[in-house]
């Protein structure tokens, strides 16, 4: 159902660039003190899971947004407000994204639940119940997990914030003019590691026209689809875009996507499916920002409001 939220932004972060840019690139969070563990994957290849300790039988499950990391902001400062509710956390750095490149081809994309699967699997034997929140990319893939479980999810709870559900509508709205500069920076990022791949795997990797491309269906079209077993980029966006999996939820989750978010087109707000789901909640602030959901003034120290809501939503862990 869609539920009504109480976050509106300070006058300061009204405008959703200045929001999203500060959120990312201005607000500090200290690290908090993660623990480094490798989980091997049955693919020959591994994933880097950094984790927040306290000796507790509850965890929960953090997934990073396209090309993070376990230390971006939003992740840091989530891991510790949940931590303090008595959960150790797992902060899942996906294929590539903890400073050491993947040992194949292959890096993560939206759809890799086979990669949160063997994090499940790997940490099972340390906890008794494991819930989830996943940022932006790392939140497609969340939800389209739950979806594919059903009620064989092993997660008991969730929590999705600034989501690409659309994946084609997002790949087209940060292409348009109010993308302009967030598609730069992922570009840039997303060429770099072409460039590592076709020099680590000549013949399989190709870096001829990388230079050239300025859009995600371009990328995709040209690396992302073939890498993961896809036709293109519209069968990838369309196989993996979470929409078409919120009616297979059956544990609860809270959606959270700002409406004046710039990544997210209008089939990102899947206010519909939400409605008909016993399951899945839905809020749209009116601002909030790409990951943003900032409180105070510009140097405030206080927890974002997403950090507040999760807290609320998951409760004291039992």
């Amino acid at each position: 159902m869609q539920h009504p939220t109480d976050y509106r932004a300070p006058a300061v972060f009204r405008d959703p660039h200045v929001h999203t840019v500060w959120a990312a690139r201005v607000r500090k969070v200290d690290p908090p003190g993660w623990q480094r563990q490798r989980v091997e994957l049955p693919d020959g290849d591994f994933l880097d899971v950094d984790r927040l300790l306290g000796g507790h039988r509850q965890a929960v499950i953090l997934l990073h947004g396209l090309e993070g990391s376990a230390d971006r902001t939003y992740m840091r400062a989530l891991a510790r407000a949940l931590h303090g509710t008595g959960r150790d956390v797992l902060a899942v750095n996906m294929r590539g994204c903890s400073g050491e490149p993947n040992r194949l081809p292959r890096s993560y994309h939206s759809g890799a639940t086979e990669d949160l699967r063997a994090v499940i699997e790997a940490f099972s034997p340390d906890y008794d119940a494991f819930e989830a929140a996943g940022f932006s990319l790392g939140g497609n893939l969340l939800l389209k997990y739950l979806g594919e479980e059903g009620s064989n999810s092993h997660i008991q709870a969730a929590m999705a914030v600034s989501v690409p559900c659309d994946l084609a509508g997002s790949s087209e709205q940060l292409a348009g003019p109010g993308g302009r500069l967030y598609m730069w920076n992922f570009m840039r990022l997303l060429r770099r590691k072409v460039h590592q791949k076709a020099a680590a795997f000549p013949g399989v990797v190709s870096a001829e026209g990388v230079e050239d491309m300025r859009t995600f269906r371009a990328f995709d079209d040209a690396y992302t689809a073939p890498l993961h077993g896809y036709r293109d980029a519209r069968h990838y966006w369309a196989e993996c875009s979470s929409n078409r999996f919120l009616s297979g939820i059956r544990v609860p989750t809270l959606l959270i996507n700002a409406a004046d978010d710039p990544f997210l087109s209008p089939g990102c707000f899947p206010i519909d499916a939400c409605r008909d789901s016993a399951h899945v909640d839905l809020e749209i602030p009116s601002t909030g920002g790409h990951v943003g959901f900032l409180q105070g003034g510009l140097f405030s120290g206080e927890p974002a409001w997403t950090e507040l809501r999760a807290v609320a939503f998951f409760g004291p862990a039992t």
